[in-house]
């Protein structure tokens, strides 16, 4: 019994041995990353515009609120066409409007977002829209052209990590390496552009005037990083 104990202890005892000696510490493993950088013409476009309005009674923030957007979606909806330009409407909030502290009133704001590629046509009828101003602008790139833009990017950044690699090995002074773990990272940034008063006034006052705009270019980043093992 007593030789039974001991060899049930010593078993135990030798599994922590066991189980570190079959993780050993990897040994010339190398981290690197490299990137591809590609520009394209932003092709999208979203325009937002809103209106304002207070009162005593939220009902009739409300109510002239509702009122300002039915009108601004059947003029914007005389344009529309998908793909080129989209109509939706954004936010709609009424709040408490509060003078030296005390409630004074309601406020409230209502949203309209035309969004699509045909810059001339939304342009146009942003100017066209009765009882809103232009909040602000937003440019990017379409699904179809992000997809493209992305796809060239990303094969820069492969070729350009195994290229890295190969060098580096070779000057630690290996003869090639495998892939040990990769992560791809896309990165585009934004386009929003807020409108100066002057412009959104304009808008309102101009009868129909055209809100000019004009299309930049956005550079879309792949990064490939990982590390690789060197032999």
């Amino acid at each position: 019994m007593k030789r039974l104990v001991l060899a049930t202890l010593a078993a135990a005892l030798a599994v922590p041995a066991l189980a570190g000696a079959a993780a050993p510490v990897p040994e010339n493993v190398l981290q690197l990353s490299a990137s591809g950088v590609v520009e394209a013409r932003q092709d999208l476009l979203s325009m937002t515009l809103s209106a304002s309005r207070d009162a005593p009674e939220a009902a009739t923030v409300q109510a002239q609120l509702q009122a300002v957007l039915e009108a601004a979606l059947a003029e914007a909806r005389r344009s529309a066409q998908p793909g080129q330009m989209d109509v939706r409407t954004g936010a709609f909030s009424i709040v408490p409007r509060y003078t030296q502290g005390r409630m004074a009133g309601w406020q409230g704001q209502a949203q309209l977002v035309l969004e699509g590629r045909d810059f001339g046509r939304i342009a146009q009828a942003a100017g066209r829209i009765p009882g809103m101003t232009v909040q602000g602008v937003a440019m990017g790139l379409s699904r179809e052209q992000r997809a493209r833009v992305e796809g060239e990017a990303q094969q820069q950044a492969v070729e350009r990590f195994k290229a890295r690699a190969t060098e580096l090995a070779k000057g630690f002074g290996f003869g090639g390496y495998t892939l040990r773990e990769v992560s791809v990272n896309t990165n585009e940034p934004g386009g929003f552009m807020p409108q100066p008063r002057l412009m959104a006034a304009a808008a309102a006052e101009g009868g129909g005037a055209p809100i000019p705009v004009e299309a930049g270019r956005a550079a879309v980043t792949v990064t490939v990083s990982g590390s690789v093992q060197l032999r």
